[in-house]
């Protein structure tokens, strides 16, 4: 059939020799990249961008390719050197994983197959079965618990709450909205991530729904502020609906009572979603899960698979107890996804009927092959390695008499702050903030901050596979070494 005057093209290599080639290159970047991560200790954990680097990357468009040496070349150049530094030993800031090097091979054997896994029969979607049923089994849900893989803890909490919110409001949310219900509203501790209050104003709750209770001085919710709040919120007409338990604040680590928060959810009615987004992975060990006891009775569970078990991002979880609650609240009826009789769509449920996307990517492969590789029982070790380094640290933290910790080490994070000795305290917010912006331009290591009880703080939030003692006691000593420093021109600045 004649289609065209002109020849028609692929974007494959064209002849063997090309084929040749690119394998050849293929090698190269397997290569390079192994070598970049064997040596990731001799580099700093972070540098700025150059100024010119910024121009270079604001290049207009190619409209004819310079071929695939070229572009890998403007990689190894450009965009390798600057990496956000969370694969190195000493970068703690925020809760990011460390990743792995057989992740990294596992990422490319699943775009070589680019599986489009919104749920056909085929062999990634029986993958991605595997992994939530494991998923299941080591965070103690009942087998007949649904499940899905998303991009993070984010979009796992949005769509706990969107199944919450189905289940639990008076009329038919999906078809009528929220308009003409009373207000439904949702209950977690003010130390709860941002994620909870993004997904109540997506999901047309409002942040005002939101309410943020009182904690502890661990850092742990008051479950009688929220009993109370619960019970005037009933007075008022209002319609509760949702509990929010933490497992693992992002601030300190702190684990709520969530037993507790279990039987309040149990007793009033309303869901029980936990936010596990790391923390939930300390189940894993059987030294830890006692923190949390409780765990297994949500309603619907969000954590992250690339936080402390180190698969490269994008790796999110939620489990939900009642399959038939999550696929209501999502599934729908379309004549181009029908199911078939026989054929690649005749697998009976679509993963695009548990949550948002349609089209999603072959997020499962890498978990499967990080846990086949090295199995739970090492993830474990090394999430009971990390919370064993944070508290080394709380401790070497609370030896030294010019650094203050401010929170209990519940878990993983230690919240601390230089202050020197017998410094006013008016000026330790605007040392520490220089200290950080200091440690992180020294590349030596990367920690993160937050403010607590009006102070702010460095944060260490370790989830990091390849962080050694030797590496917090360097950065004890860079910390001491720059506060001084900080001090002492501050003094002489008086």
């Amino acid at each position: 059939m004649n289609t065209s005057e002109h020849e028609e093209e692929t974007l494959d290599p064209e002849s063997p020799e090309a084929w040749e080639a690119l394998r050849t290159l293929g090698r190269r970047m397997v290569d390079d990249v192994m070598e970049y991560l064997r040596t990731v200790r001799e580099r700093p954990v972070w540098k700025p961008l150059p100024a010119e680097l910024r121009t270079t990357l604001k290049r207009p468009v190619p409209v004819e390719g310079e071929g695939a040496e070229a572009a890998y070349r403007d990689f190894v150049e450009n965009v390798l050197p600057y990496p956000t530094g969370n694969i190195h030993p000493r970068f703690w800031g925020w809760v990011m994983g460390t990743g792995s090097p057989l992740g990294v091979l596992s990422e490319m054997l699943a775009a070589g197959m680019n599986c489009h896994v919104a749920g056909y029969e085929d062999a990634a979607a029986r993958v991605e079965d595997q992994v939530l049923a494991w998923c299941r089994e080591l965070l103690g849900l009942p087998e007949q618990a649904s499940g899905l893989l998303v991009s993070g803890a984010s979009m796992a909490t949005l769509v706990g709450l969107a199944v919450a919110r189905s289940e639990k409001a008076e009329g038919d949310v999906r078809r009528t909205g929220l308009w003409d219900l009373p207000r439904m509203t949702l209950y977690a501790s003010r130390e709860t991530h941002a994620c909870v209050r993004r997904a109540a104003e997506v999901l047309g709750l409002g942040s005002d729904s939101l309410r943020l209770l009182p904690v502890d001085a661990d850092f742990r919710v008051d479950v009688s502020a929220l009993r109370a709040a619960i019970a005037r919120d009933r007075a008022e007409g209002l319609r509760p609906f949702c509990v929010v338990g933490n497992a693992g604040t992002v601030n300190t680590g702190a684990v709520d009572d969530l037993e507790a928060l279990a039987d309040v959810a149990s007793q009033e009615g309303l869901w029980f979603h936990v936010d596990g987004a790391f923390g939930a992975l300390a189940a894993l060990s059987p030294r830890l899960r006692p923190l949390l006891r409780g765990m297994e009775r949500a309603d619907s569970l969000a954590f992250d698979l690339h936080k402390w078990m180190h698969i490269p991002f994008e790796a999110g979880c939620v489990l939900v107890r009642s399959e038939a609650a999550h696929r209501r609240a999502f599934a729908y009826q379309t004549e181009y996804l029908a199911q078939m009789p026989r054929g690649l769509a005749a697998r009976p449920s679509m993963f695009s009927e548990y949550g948002v996307q349609l089209t999603r990517g072959f997020r499962a492969l890498k978990v499967w092959m990080s846990l086949k590789e090295h199995g739970a029982a090492k993830f474990a070790r090394l999430i009971e390695q990390n919370v064993e380094q944070a508290r080394a640290l709380g401790q070497r933290v609370d030896a030294e008499p010019e650094l203050q910790r401010l929170a209990p080490v519940s878990l993983n994070v230690v919240c601390f702050r230089y202050a020197g000795r017998g410094a006013p305290e008016e000026r330790l917010d605007a040392w520490n903030r220089e200290l950080l912006c200091r440690l992180h331009e020294s590349g030596v290591a990367v920690p993160s901050y937050t403010t607590l009880g009006g102070r702010y703080c460095l944060r260490v939030c370790l989830t990091n596979h390849r962080t050694r003692r030797e590496d917090l006691e360097l950065f004890v000593q860079e910390v001491l070494r720059l506060g001084r420093e900080i001090a002492g021109g501050a003094v002489k600045g008086t």
